[in-house]
């Protein structure tokens, strides 16, 4: 696997530290996730819970070890500075400043280990004014941006899922990923400099990057772009029209497409009106162009729309609630689904892996693990006597 060999020391918890270590142990990295003994992440409790183990902590800790370790204690500190001087990476989610003030700051984690790569997912970077703040995703969402171009006019909106998260956690992995490689291979492809780096990647920021064309509108023109509901706010028609039965998503976003678009419905001559003659007049005049469109659209079902518009090669497809898509033929053939055999729980179903790799491909090696699994197997490989790890337990540091 792409990432075997690679030892990730992972201290975050709730989702965005954990998404960066997830998508790392799908790629082979071993990755030992630090919890709280008697506690562990507090996802482990959150969800849906069945028998006793959350589904939503079993999807984003797959491919995991798992130890306990009072990090409050200066024992436990001791056992994070020998797990670092044998580690590839360090990933955290703390505040900035707060690794630091538990004796782990830059100087102290080179002198440990000057090859370790230290990854950082927080809420606004590590520099500016916001540093100290607390963020979660919803803030992130609404700082970012984001809510002020999510949603029709009116309130602004969140997106569903946790994107600010998730976003963040993906940045994080990429980021290790090429420290990583900067690690081993120079600049001009030959060696390394061995050395590690810092790699950071925030809520807010990763929120920012991805506002696409409507950034690039507001820097061009210093005007603040509106909110169009599911109507794309550069192309047009591009969004949700009403069949009969329910609703279709329909983005012809180019001239080619717009025109198949028009012909399937017997609409083509709209073309040679001014009013709808390019994108440009399309957008001014989008509220006549829908009705005219969903008055066509409405006279015949979401399948067969689907059915013609695909054949016409129109992009199109059905808004699918989660049922839908946990048994859509193509999502089961793309392997978007996994069902994972957990010890005690049975079968876990969860999310598949989004990228595929032809020689190398991610795969389950573990299911999540229980708390503090591998406390006592971690800690022989790092060379600890089982008198050593006895006393830790004893004095409730592991």
């Amino acid at each position: 696997m792409p990432l075997s060999g690679i030892r990730v020391v992972d201290l975050t918890r709730i989702i965005a530290g954990p998404f960066c270590t997830q998508l790392l142990a799908d790629l082979g990295a071993e990755v030992i996730k630090i919890e709280p003994p008697g506690r562990g992440d507090p996802v482990r409790g959150q969800g849906a819970i069945r028998d006793g183990l959350s589904w939503y902590f079993a999807q984003f800790n797959r491919n995991k070890k798992s130890i306990t370790l009072d990090l409050y204690a200066e024992e436990g500190k001791a056992v994070l500075a020998d797990l670092l001087r044998q580690a590839d990476v360090l990933v955290e989610n703390y505040r900035p400043g707060v690794l630091a003030r538990m004796g782990f700051d830059a100087a102290r984690l080179a002198a440990l280990n000057p090859a370790l790569i230290v990854g950082s997912v927080n809420g606004y970077g590590s520099t500016g004014p916001y540093v100290d703040r607390p963020a979660f995703d919803f803030i992130a969402q609404a700082m970012g941006g984001f809510m002020s171009v999510t949603g029709a006019p009116g309130e602004p909106v969140r997106a569903g899922p946790p994107i600010a998260d998730l976003v963040a956690g993906l940045y994080a992995a990429l980021g290790i990923v090429a420290a990583l490689l900067a690690r081993a291979r120079g600049p001009d492809g030959g060696p390394g400099s061995g050395q590690g780096q810092r790699v950071e990647a925030s809520l807010t920021g990763g929120l920012i990057s991805m506002l696409a064309y409507f950034s690039a509108h507001y820097l061009a023109t210093g005007q603040l772009p509106e909110r169009t509901g599911n109507d794309h706010p550069v192309v047009y028609p591009y969004g949700l029209f009403h069949a009969s039965d329910g609703d279709v998503a329909i983005a012809p976003s180019t001239p080619v497409h717009v025109r198949r678009l028009l012909e399937t419905l017997g609409l083509a001559p709209l073309l040679d009106d001014p009013a709808f003659a390019d994108n440009a007049a399309r957008v001014r005049n989008r509220d006549r162009l829908r009705e005219l469109i969903d008055e066509r659209i409405g006279a015949a079902t979401v399948d067969a729309w689907i059915e013609r518009l695909n054949s016409a090669g129109v992009p199109c497809g059905r808004v699918m609630d989660l049922r839908d898509v946990f048994a859509d033929p193509q999502v089961l053939a793309q392997e978007m689904v996994l069902e994972v055999e957990h010890p005690g729980h049975g079968p876990v179903r969860m999310t598949g892996f989004p990228v595929k790799l032809g020689g190398t491909p991610a795969r389950i090696r573990r299911p999540a693990p229980r708390l503090g699994e591998h406390t006592e197997a971690v800690l022989r490989e790092i060379g600890y006597a089982a008198e050593h790890i006895a006393e830790l337990q004893a004095a409730g540091i592991v």
